[in-house]
């Protein structure tokens, strides 16, 4: 088993709760099916939002839906590029794996597929 990390990217349609919610537990959901990952493979994992999305934390969301509560979880916000996605959260995982890390499976969905199409698994 080695350390490892993954990332993961997602956007929503509308700053709410529960479109917060929803998406962050599809991205995290998404994550451990491709990795084959249990909740004890993970060490931390950091949340991003655009300053666009401020009605719920990720990172609470995904504590609820996903029972993550013995995992170090954080939360921040992206810079507000010009240029940049817009209603966006991104997550980073950082956990045990015994795939290698061309063999990682990261997750970008909805309008982030854009981001890092060169890392994205297609399904």
């Amino acid at each position: 088993m080695r350390l490892q990390a993954l990332r993961g990217a997602t956007t929503c349609t509308e700053d709410s709760k529960a479109e917060i919610d929803a998406k962050t537990a599809q991205l995290v959901r998404e994550l451990f099916t491709r990795n084959d990952l249990a909740v004890d493979d993970v060490v931390s994992m950091i949340f991003t939002t655009t300053p666009d999305l401020t009605a719920e934390f990720p990172a609470g969301a995904a504590r609820v839906a996903l029972g993550l509560d013995g995992v170090a979880l954080l939360g921040a916000q992206e810079q507000d590029v010009p240029h940049g996605p817009q209603r966006c959260i991104r997550v980073l995982v950082h956990c045990y794996s015994d795939r290698p890390r061309e063999e990682l499976r990261h997750v970008f969905l909805e309008g982030a597929a854009s981001l890092r199409a060169d890392l994205a698994d297609p399904e």
